[in-house]
């Protein structure tokens, strides 16, 4: 255990060096750093992704990862990556379990253990003229095709929940896939696309929410009818009763028609079967989420007549109470640690001024923040291709993974240990 002695000068060391308030407790801060193992080596790049999927299994003996031999440009139709996993108690040794044509540089292929198994994982790929995900045992080699791909899996392991990743991409490029092309080019919100529940077992699918009917919804009292809609994010809840979706929306450019400009964002809710539809965060600034628990949902938002910052959302209610108020200034991947009744929350930083990310960890209850290492972003690493560290835990909390190239020999994996700090 951390003495307060130690507390009070991490948690000052913590916020300078997250947010340069002094050089000489940056520097001290640098020697409290947890230590940090490099998992995956050159020639070949790999990284994991998004922040809110199973990297570890059960075990947190095997983390999966993403493998490509090229970096700094968008991914073409052509291009394969392979996937594998780690295994951390045999030499970092990298097993490959398959391979894939539907990624991004910022979420990979989706690519996860799937909850409630101790052996399956599951990731997205392309077959002809269709997305698809691939299901498979990494212990017996069994491997099954699900007819749709999918963009995050449910706690109980029973169903996905999916989108149309073309049309993603052409709205967003780096979330969606290449290869194939937006089912309705030329429509602003169609009836027929938007999220569909996927049985994990039979590959049935059902839509839950069509962009044409979140697209009727006004947004602070004016209508949408003249936007481009599209979804991205979807997250269930830990008891798997209900959803969220970020919906976004971008204007149509006056001359050709074709989307243009930034995007607007509202976040909604609603059950797994498609109802109870509702509006979480109205702001039109919804970033990065996470569920705390089935009634709350922590993000990084802008909420009207507040400062931007790290927020709680009671689930159906107005009800809202800012996070780390003064300290957590900087928008990041948040999550909360398993096994510490929600005290510890997880996040990083965007580079700063000298391309520095910084992952760290906030004890909620006493207000302190750890900082886990400053990890330099070479200035190649921009625009889609950059390589965000989106802090991933282990099942039992102790370890965190990340993606960085700071090393020098192009993105690898990361992991810290943060065994010391939480106790």
């Amino acid at each position: 255990m951390i003495d307060r002695r130690t507390m009070l000068a991490q948690t000052a060391a913590g916020l300078a060096g997250l947010y340069g308030s002094s050089r000489l407790l940056a520097a001290e801060a640098s020697r409290d750093f947890p230590p940090v193992r490099t998992i995956t080596q050159g020639p070949k790049h790999h990284w994991f992704g998004y922040y809110d999927k199973w990297q570890f299994d059960p075990t947190d003996r095997y983390v999966l990862s993403n493998q490509v031999d090229f970096e700094h440009r968008s991914p073409r139709a052509g291009d394969t990556i392979q996937v594998g996993m780690v295994n951390t108690e045999q030499g970092d040794h990298w097993i490959e379990l398959g391979k894939s044509q539907a990624w991004g540089w910022q979420q990979g292929c989706m690519l996860q253990w799937i909850p409630g198994t101790l052996h399956e994982v599951l990731w997205n790929d392309r077959e002809a003229d269709r997305y698809v995900a691939r299901r498979k045992n990494v212990i017996t080699g069994e491997q099954s095709t699900l007819p749709h791909p999918i963009y995050t899996i449910s706690p109980d392991g029973k169903f996905g929940l999916s989108l149309d990743f073309a049309r993603l991409q052409r709205m967003r490029p780096g979330y969606g896939y290449v290869g194939l092309d937006d089912r309705h080019p030329e429509q602003l919100a169609p009836a027929d696309e938007g999220i569909f529940k996927v049985d994990l077992s039979t590959g049935e699918s059902t839509l839950l929410v069509s962009l044409a009917d979140v697209a009727k919804i006004p947004f602070q009292g004016s209508t949408l009818d003249d936007r481009w809609h599209y979804f991205n994010h979807l997250l269930v809840s830990p008891d798997s009763q209900r959803f969220i979706f970020l919906h976004r929306w971008r204007a149509r450019h006056p001359e050709t028609g074709q989307p243009h400009g930034g995007f607007t964002t509202r976040m909604f809710t609603a059950n797994i079967d498609g109802s109870d539809l509702y509006v979480l965060d109205p702001s039109g600034n919804t970033s990065h989420f996470i569920w705390r628990d089935p009634q709350h949902v922590c993000m990084w938002t802008h909420p009207t007549g507040r400062r931007a910052g790290y927020y709680v959302f009671e689930d159906k209610t107005s009800n809202i109470s800012q996070v780390g108020e003064g300290l957590l200034t900087q928008n990041g991947h948040n999550t909360y640690l398993p096994g510490t009744n929600n005290e510890w929350m997880l996040s990083d930083t965007y580079p700063d001024g000298n391309r520095n990310q910084k992952p760290f960890l906030f004890h909620i209850p006493t207000s302190r923040l750890v900082p886990l290492g400053e990890f330099y972003l070479p200035p190649e690493y921009r625009g889609e291709s950059r390589c965000d560290t989106h802090p991933r835990y282990s099942r039992d909390g102790r370890t965190i993974c990340i993606d960085s190239p700071h090393t020098g020999s192009g993105r690898q994996l990361h992991l810290i240990d943060v065994s010391e700090i939480i106790g």
